[in-house]
């Protein structure tokens, strides 16, 4: 199968390990390329990736574009820009994709504005459709979906007129696929044309903080919302979720009220995630932050408001005060355990 009109994606690789994002945008990639009948590339650069590359072939990848250089090992603006249009000129995919990473944000505005073409930010979906403007009708074309207007609206963007079409996508909204290890796909070296003149910076030293709130990986998350009201009440949310072993999260009105930092949000302006359990406390149940927590396998919503929209989603409701339940619940969990 021809890359001419690959769904393209950037691999990301942070000291050698694949960021799981985008392994992610590989399995949406599958999905796109098949509605457009197109083939599946992908493009890692880096020191000594083969090994990391063979890896994602079983993600569905037809062909996939290595570069490897020691002065590559860590992300630099310019040679990667260099790179990623070359290659992009080479095999002029239809669409691009990189995650919405530090790296994905510094990165993919690069190549738009040395392409000359569109890009759509921090997408939370992708879809395949038709689009028709001025008398020009297009076929096929990527919908980039996206969050606006703080999270009010939903907005679908389109960029047809010029190719490829780009966009940046949130980590956690594409679902992981099973990999297929019979896949045939392969393996193909770039041979990029560098000099040194293409690194004018050196980073001398990398110093990394770890994340100290891990909710997509979570499996029970406790959120509060702003029906906690306070700091004071808040706490009643983390020791619930220490009783548990549980992440804590939150409402974007919670974050907004200074209950807890922007780290531990849910919704479409927070973080995805698809956790066994959800216990979603104080938190009425907008739209904005349905769409980061739905697809929760269990999900137990306590409020007040018997008609509280998170009521119509939760497999369990319970209509009360989180100052009593919460103290319950712990009771009881500790007292089964």
């Amino acid at each position: 199968m021809s890359t001419k009109n690959s769904v393209m994606v950037f691999i990301q690789q942070d000291d050698g390990q694949i960021a799981e994002v985008s392994v992610e945008l590989l399995c949406k990639a599958k999905d796109l390329a098949s509605r457009v009948h197109a083939s599946v590339t992908g493009v890692l650069l880096g020191k000594d990736v083969r090994k990391s590359a063979e890896s994602l072939i079983p993600y569905g990848v037809d062909e996939l574009f290595i570069v490897e250089d020691d002065r590559l090992e860590n992300y630099t603006p310019m040679p990667y820009t260099k790179i990623m249009v070359d290659i992009i000129k080479k095999i002029q995919p239809q669409i691009a994709l990189y995650g919405a990473t530090t790296t994905g944000r510094d990165l993919a505005p690069r190549i738009t504005s040395n392409l000359k073409v569109g890009l759509t930010a921090d997408c939370t979906d992708l879809q395949i459709g038709d689009y028709s403007s001025k008398g020009a009708d297009y076929k096929n074309i990527l919908y980039q979906i996206r969050p606006a207007f703080g999270g009010n609206i939903i907005a679908t963007i389109v960029s047809p007129e010029k190719k490829p079409q780009m966009a940046t996508v949130r980590e956690g909204v594409m679902k992981l696929i099973e990999p297929d290890p019979s896949y045939k796909g392969k393996i193909t070296a770039f041979k990029a044309d560098l000099t040194d003149a293409d690194f004018p910076s050196v980073i001398i030293e990398r110093i990394k903080q770890e994340k100290t709130v891990n909710l997509k990986g979570a499996q029970v998350i406790v959120s509060g919302g702003i029906g906690v009201e306070t700091k004071e009440n808040f706490q009643l949310i983390i020791d619930l979720a220490h009783a548990l072993g549980a992440e804590v999260g939150a409402s974007r009105a919670a974050v907004d009220a200074g209950l807890i930092p922007k780290d531990h949000q849910v919704g479409q302006t927070g973080t995805t995630v698809r956790p066994k359990l959800y216990i979603a406390c104080g938190i009425s149940g907008s739209v904005q932050h349905r769409a980061g927590m739905d697809e929760s396998a269990r999900i137990i919503a306590i409020n007040t408001d018997p008609e509280a929209p998170i009521f119509k989603i939760a497999h369990y409701g319970i209509t009360g005060d989180l100052k009593d339940v919460i103290p319950k619940f712990i009771k009881a969990f500790k007292a089964k355990s």
